[in-house]
């Protein structure tokens, strides 16, 4: 296998959130050069329905001034000379729409830092900007880039007065510091500055490759064509992102919490890791930062259609354990309606059902004990996950799953 330039390998994953129409989708496009709604339904619909993924790299022109020198071409526009690689990283792209909001914050577990795109023609904050941001922290992210998209549609005036609200929606979090850097997408304007603020802001994060390796299972893949004869037929491919630890080709793997059982009980699998990729290259070894395909030797029909998504991945008996039942400290953010109304959830009654996600694991349960500090729930689907994760919980609200709190495992 040949050597990679250890460049070209993804060191981080930025989220790309923000309120449905905003442009998040259209921004990857700019900077990725793929345009990641490429499931059917999604082009019909015209909005992001599954998690996007894309890689890019960070180049600088030697000669150009900044922020021009910036740019993901291997040759400079405005000079034509040769650019040097800096760096590559992974966006997570998610979709904005309030009924996917869950696929939002599984995307959010993947996350080291968050482009927040809100765009400068409509108010701010609107309530999937809320949530998504919400989801973002909730999830343990503490450096962001605010992109004001859409900067073409709107004359100065009301670019300044959207960039105050997007301040004042600010105000007091961990983004209260952030770059706001105004962009046409659309057109490609300014995404320069964009890549020269993603190079100086966001810092390769400090990882632990001694620990064990844990991989959160976001996507799952039957890559055999129809008509694949026995022979030439390959096992499931896991998608994800190593949170810690190294994986490496030819590593024994345990998948938790599994498959679902004739006994009803979900029991963990086990395998062989026969391929690591990320993005084309091959990979004799993987690290944390940027999105990795583990090719295995399980059923292709264990994994097709993204089955195996929620599951956890790490060598055998290292794993964390596995909760059928769990006991939650409960904290209540507040949300936002179209309205502009707010409200908040302070207590959950016994009996109440809820969606909750941790990792990239979204399973329901229902409260089985109820409180305002302390809740206990049962779950539908068993999830695998430390002490002390953090677990988003959403509740029905007028008919749909809406972000109400967050608990911490016990």
């Amino acid at each position: 296998m040949s050597k990679v330039n250890p460049k070209e390998i993804s060191e981080m994953n930025i989220g790309m959130i923000g309120h449905v129409d905003h442009g998040k989708t259209t921004l990857t496009e700019a900077l990725t050069g793929k345009f990641t709604d490429e499931h059917t339904e999604e082009l019909k619909r015209g909005i992001s329905i599954r998690l996007g993924y894309a890689d890019f790299s960070i180049r600088k022109c030697p000669k150009c001034g900044e922020p021009q020198a910036y740019t993901t071409f291997e040759t400079c526009f405005y000079c034509g000379s040769k650019t040097e690689l800096l760096r590559t990283v992974s966006i997570v792209d998610c979709p904005g729409h309030e009924t996917l909001m869950a696929t939002t914050l599984t995307g959010a577990a993947l996350m080291d830092y968050a482009i927040l795109v809100i765009a400068a023609n409509e108010p701010c904050p609107r309530p999937q900007t809320v949530e998504h941001f919400t989801a973002a922290q909730i999830a343990g992210i503490e450096k962001f880039i605010v992109v004001q998209n859409k900067i073409d549609l709107v004359d100065e005036k009301q670019a300044m007065e959207n960039y105050q609200q997007i301040k004042e929606f600010l105000k007091g979090t961990k983004a209260e510091n952030a770059p706001i850097i105004p962009v046409s997408a659309q057109h490609r304007v300014n995404i320069d500055v964009l890549l020269q603020a993603i190079q100086e802001e966001f810092p390769t994060p400090k990882r632990d490759l001694n620990k064990p390796p844990l991989m959160y299972v976001a996507r799952s893949f039957d890559v055999n064509k129809p008509g694949t004869s026995i022979q030439n037929l390959v096992g499931g491919v896991l998608g994800g992102s190593l949170i810690q630890g190294v994986l490496k080709v030819g590593d024994e793997i345990e998948i938790r919490p599994g498959i679902k059982g004739d006994d009803g009980k979900y029991h963990s699998l086990i395998t062989e890791v026969t391929g690591l990729m990320q993005g084309n290259k091959k990979l004799d070894e993987a690290t944390p930062g940027g999105l990795i395909a583990v090719g295995t030797l399980l059923d292709p029909a264990l994994t097709k259609s993204d089955t195996m998504v929620g599951n956890v991945v790490g060598h055998v008996n290292q794993l964390p354990p596995v909760y059928y039942e769990v006991t939650l400290e409960y904290y209540p953010i507040k949300r936002i309606e179209e309205s502009g109304k707010e409200f908040m959830i302070e207590k959950i009654e016994t009996g109440t059902p809820l969606l909750m996600n941790v990792g990239t694991a979204r399973t329901v349960g229902v409260c089985t004990k109820g409180g305002s500090d302390v809740i206990e729930a049962k779950l539908k689907i068993p999830i695998c996950a430390q002490p002390g994760s953090k677990v988003a919980l959403s509740t029905q609200i007028e008919g749909r799953w809406r972000l109400i709190g967050y608990g911490v495992l016990k």
